[in-house]
């Protein structure tokens, strides 16, 4: 399949970015949604922005929809229910559909459906309680990383080293999701791979003097390092691409993913987490990843928009 877009810009008719919501990302995504409806009217789309809260119901009865572009990162956007929603309102979109959302946005099941494939992703604990984590202590070592297990852009995500530190983690954690999941720190570069339309794109070796590649490090910070090439051998690079084709494919993504690998002392590499809807502002990866493709932002959000066409059209 192409990565551009052959479709005249009238040929998706209506289309509704769909930006905002109420989720912990939410000041991403406005940012995400606003580059992409600028992109679109640009290019000639008839497209317009719904920041989706309280009255998004009702914007859906009232508004023509031809097709909605999801650039609602988190819960409510990225979990499959706003796919649900469109599918019952027969509106085509972005994306990918409810069951891979869905799996994608629970880090603990895609570690599972990893784990049952035998795709590299590391040792972990579900922690509900302090005697998890003095398990969790016993069985993995230290360090350790904790995350909120249905949440992304590093939200409630901590480094630690002592059982002390581990159990208040774990309660910042909860705050954000009543599920927090603890793995093994992986000592090593961090990758992160976008999938287009069932291609791979270049990887991109990310570096910060932060501990890990915090919210800080991913949108605010002006010393963050994006490194494309990535500096790895070909075939190692090769490597690294079918493992990210074969994880998303685990986990059944559509049109466009970006997949968050680590990489140790001995060059393995691990599987994180699968994001079905990307971060799309100036510090984002999947636009710095299609540019080395060949593509700027516009075709990107085209090239998006007409997977929607083809997919589900």
């Amino acid at each position: 399949m192409s990565l551009h877009n052959t479709l005249d810009p009238r040929a998706f008719g209506r289309v509704a970015v769909l930006f905002g919501g109420n989720s912990a990302e939410r000041e991403v995504s406005l940012k995400s949604g606003n580059a992409v409806l600028s992109a679109l009217q640009s290019a000639g789309v008839d497209a317009f922005g719904i920041d989706v809260g309280a009255d998004f119901l009702q914007r859906l009865a009232n508004e023509h929809i031809d097709r909605a572009f999801i650039v609602l990162h988190g819960r409510g956007g990225e979990d499959g229910s706003m796919q649900g929603l469109l599918e019952c309102a027969g509106i085509p979109y972005t994306g990918s559909g409810i069951l891979a959302s869905a799996l994608a946005m629970d880090k603990l099941r895609t570690k599972q459906v990893w784990r049952s494939l035998g795709l590299p992703t590391p040792r972990h604990a579900v922690l509900s309680s302090v005697a998890d984590c003095e398990a969790a202590v016993a069985e993995l070592g230290f360090p350790l990383i904790v995350k909120p297990a249905h949440e992304g852009s590093s939200i409630g995500m901590a480094k630690v080293e002592s059982l002390e530190a581990l159990v208040a983690a774990w309660q910042d954690a909860a705050c954000y999701d009543s599920q927090v999941l603890v793995e093994q720190w992986i000592t090593g570069p961090e990758y992160t791979i976008a999938m287009l339309r069932g291609e791979v794109l270049p990887p991109i070796r990310l570096g910060t003097p932060h501990t890990f590649y915090d919210y800080d490090a991913k949108y605010l910070a002006d010393d963050t390092q994006y490194c494309i090439p990535c500096g790895l051998s070909a075939e190692k690079e090769a490597e690294l691409k079918a493992l990210t084709a074969r994880a998303c494919e685990a986990v059944g993504t559509q049109g466009w993913a970006r997949a968050d690998v680590m990489q140790d002392a001995d060059g393995q590499f691990w599987l994180l987490e699968v994001n079905t809807v990307p971060g799309m502002t100036d510090h984002s990866l999947v636009p710095m990843a299609a540019r080395a493709a060949g593509l700027d932002f516009q075709q990107l959000v085209l090239a998006i928009l007409a997977d929607s066409v083809e997919a589900r059209g």
